[in-house]
C-alpha cells in the first residue's frame, strides 16, 4: 500500500469512524465489534478505489459520497447536507420568497409528496409520487430536499423549469411553473348530499381545529348528519395541530405516541372537547403526510372513522440537524410517531379500510375538485352505510 493510499484511507475513514462511534448522534448504543468489522470492510473498499480506479479520486469527494450514502440508507427524510445546505436549512424560507406549493421527499430522485391546493404545482397537475428529475437544469439524483426546496423558491411571478417523470412513462415531461405566494383556505366545506357534508383540510395549523368545528356547525345547519373529511394531498402543517384537530372528533385520552431513541411518550388530549359526533369517513392517498397522517391515525385507531382511498405517505417523523466539523450536517430522523395502540406510522403509513383508486389526470389539470371523483363516490357509498349519530 502506497503512502498516498494510506493517507487517502485515513482522510476518508477517520471522520466516519468518529461519527459512527459517537452512537449518541442517533441515540443508540453501537456494537463496537460489529462497527469495527464494517469499517474494516469500508477501509478495504477505499483502498481498492484508490489503487484501481482509472482517475485520481479526491478524498473529500469520496467522503461526501460516503456520508450521502449513509444518510440515504436510513429513510427518505434523513440526509447529508453540505455547509451551504446547512445554512439554508437553518435560515428557513427567505422573507418575501414564493414557491410552487410542493412538499418533497427523496426516492432515487427528488419526489413529490403532495402539491398544495391552488398552488402552481397543483394547477400544473403534479401528483404524489411524481419524480422531479431536474430543477432549472440541475439534476436531482444526488440532491437533498433542502436544496430542491431552495431551487423552487424565488421572487413571486418568476418561473422555474421542472423535468418530471410519472409512473412508467417512456419520456419525461417538461413543465414551467410560475412562483406564487398566494394560498387557499386551510378548511373548506360543502354539502354533497342531503345529509352528507364534505370537509377539505388542505393544511394543519393553529387555526385548523377551530375552522373544522365552525365548518361542521355550518354543514349541520344545512342538514348534514355524516361527514367526509378529505385529506388527499394534505402534507403541510405541524403535528400538534393535526392532533388538536383530531381531538375535536374523538374523546380518546391518548391520541398518539411520540417515540425517541430512549422513550415512548403518550400524547394526551389537552383541554379540547370532542364536539363533533357525526359519523366520519376519511379520504386518504399517498400525499396524506405528516400532521394529516397523525390526524387520520388518531381517528382510525380510536374506531372513530374509517379511511377510504390509498395508504398514506408514511412520513411521521421529526428530524434533528447534527453539525459536522466541516460545516456540513446530518439531518437525522430522531423522533417518530406511533398510533395510540403502538403501531408505527412513519414508513408504514395508515392503511385504508376501503381501497379506492384516485381520478386520472393529465399534466395541466388540477385535481382539487375534479368533475369525476371515484374516490369521493366510494367514500359516500361507505358513509351511507354508517348509521347517523
Amino acid at each position: 500500500m502506497t503512502d498516498r493510499t494510506r493517507f487517502f484511507i485515513l482522510v476518508v475513514t477517520a471522520p466516519i469512524l468518529a461519527y459512527t462511534l459517537v452512537g449518541g448522534l442517533i441515540g443508540r448504543e453501537v456494537e463496537l465489534e460489529g462497527t469495527y468489522r464494517h469499517l474494516r470492510i469500508f477501509e478495504d473498499v477505499v483502498s481498492l478505489v484508490s489503487t484501481n480506479y482509472v482517475e485520481e479520486v479526491e478524498p473529500v469527494d469520496v467522503m461526501k459520497g460516503a456520508l450521502w450514502g449513509l444518510a440515504e440508507g436510513l429513510d427518505p427524510e434523513s440526509a447529508y447536507l453540505t455547509a451551504d445546505e446547512v445554512e439554508t436549512h437553518e435560515a428557513g424560507d427567505a422573507a418575501g420568497d414564493a414557491g410552487v406549493g410542493l412538499v418533497l421527499t427523496r426516492q432515487y430522485y427528488i419526489q413529490v409528496v403532495a402539491a398544495r391546493d391552488g398552488s402552481p404545482a397543483a394547477e400544473a397537475g403534479l401528483q404524489p409520487g411524481d419524480f422531479i428529475r431536474s430543477i432549472d437544469g440541475h439534476p436531482t439524483r444526488m440532491m437533498s430536499t433542502v436544496r430542491g426546496h431552495q431551487l423552487l423558491q424565488g421572487t413571486p411571478g418568476s418561473s422555474v423549469a421542472l423535468t418530471v417523470i410519472r409512473g412508467n412513462a417512456a419520456e419525461p415531461t417538461d413543465l414551467e411553473l410560475t412562483r406564487s405566494d398566494g394560498r387557499t383556505a386551510n378548511v373548506t366545506s360543502r354539502l354533497v348530499a342531503n345529509d352528507m357534508g364534505y370537509l377539505r383540510i388542505a393544511e394543519f395549523d393553529a387555526t385548523t381545529a377551530h375552522a373544522v368545528t365552525a365548518a361542521t356547525a355550518g354543514l349541520t345547519e344545512q342538514g348534514a348528519e355524516r361527514l367526509v373529511v378529505d385529506l388527499r394531498g394534505t402534507a403541510t402543517g405541524n403535528y400538534d395541530s393535526g392532533l388538536q384537530a383530531a381531538a375535536v372528533f374523538t374523546d380518546a385520552e391518548t391520541l398518539a405516541i411520540r417515540e425517541t431513541t430512549s422513550e415512548q411518550i403518550p400524547i394526551e388530549r389537552s383541554g379540547i372537547d370532542a364536539t363533533i359526533e357525526a359519523p366520519v369517513v376519511l379520504l386518504t392517498d399517498f400525499g396524506t403526510a405528516g400532521a394529516a397522517e397523525l390526524f387520520a391515525a388518531a381517528l382510525t385507531d380510536a374506531d372513530r372513522a374509517d379511511s377510504v382511498g390509498l395508504r398514506t405517505a408514511g412520513r411521521a417523523a421529526e428530524q434533528t440537524l447534527v453539525p459536522l466539523p466541516d460545516g456540513g450536517g446530518l439531518l437525522l430522523s430522531s423522533v417518530r410517531y406511533l398510533t395510540a395502540s403502538g403501531d408505527p406510522i412513519h414508513r408504514a403509513g395508515v392503511e385504508p379500510a376501503v381501497v379506492a383508486q384516485p381520478p386520472v389526470a393529465e399534466f395541466g389539470t388540477e385535481l382539487a375538485v375534479p368533475a369525476e371523483d371515484p374516490m369521493l363516490d366510494r367514500a359516500l357509498e361507505h358513509l351511507a352505510d354508517i348509521p347517523a349519530a
